[in-house]
């Protein structure tokens, strides 16, 4: 339970930027808090969700008043509970948190949830998550859980920002050219 295993980040280039996978939370691992969740404990959360259509929030260092995005996949395998997520890149905060996740400044995840069943290991004092409802899964710089990290980031397109990059420019050389009067002989 003491052997921690990571995937190494990978930024891609894709048309799409702000998307995200990543694991939210790792089975079996010990985190700092002394919880370990066990394969299953999401299961009623992600029937509820699929039922309701209704996901648990995607938010910035668990601050509720910072939501940066939704999750478009959510789902336990043998290894824990895998997101697929976007970045909604209209929000200030969702803009900033992407750049970190492409520069590999932030690279973790972490779960606010509640304790619906647990029991604790009396060997080891770990407290076993069997069932947990899930509220929302965060963008963070230091997980509880050193397993749960992002594993891809979808850049965007480099022409894609290289031609984002003049229409900003254009934006903020358009009013000075309106006072330009036209050159000598040019047709308008």
């Amino acid at each position: 339970m003491s052997d921690v295993l990571t995937r190494p980040l990978a930024v891609r280039h894709l048309e799409e930027g702000g998307r995200f996978t990543g694991y939210a939370s790792v089975f079996h691992v010990r985190d700092g808090q002394a919880d370990a969740v066990a394969p299953g404990a999401f299961a009623r959360t992600l029937a509820d969700a699929r039922k309701s259509g209704v996901w648990p929030k995607l938010l910035w260092q668990h601050n509720p008043s910072e939501p940066v995005g939704v999750i478009e996949r959510l789902e336990e395998d043998a290894y824990g509970l895998r997101l697929e997520a976007r970045l909604l890149l209209d929000v200030r905060r969702a803009r900033e948190a992407y750049a970190l996740l492409k520069a590999g400044v932030i690279d973790s995840l972490s779960i606010g949830f509640e304790a619906v069943e647990a029991r604790r290991d009396a060997r080891t004092g770990t407290r076993i998550l069997e069932e947990v409802r899930l509220w929302e899964i965060s963008l963070v710089t230091f997980p509880a859980n050193a397993a749960a990290r992002v594993t891809d980031v979808k850049a965007s397109d480099p022409w894609g920002l290289v031609l984002e990059g003049l229409r900003k420019a254009a934006a903020i050389l358009r009013p000075s050219f309106s006072t330009v009067s036209p050159c000598k002989g040019a047709s308008a």
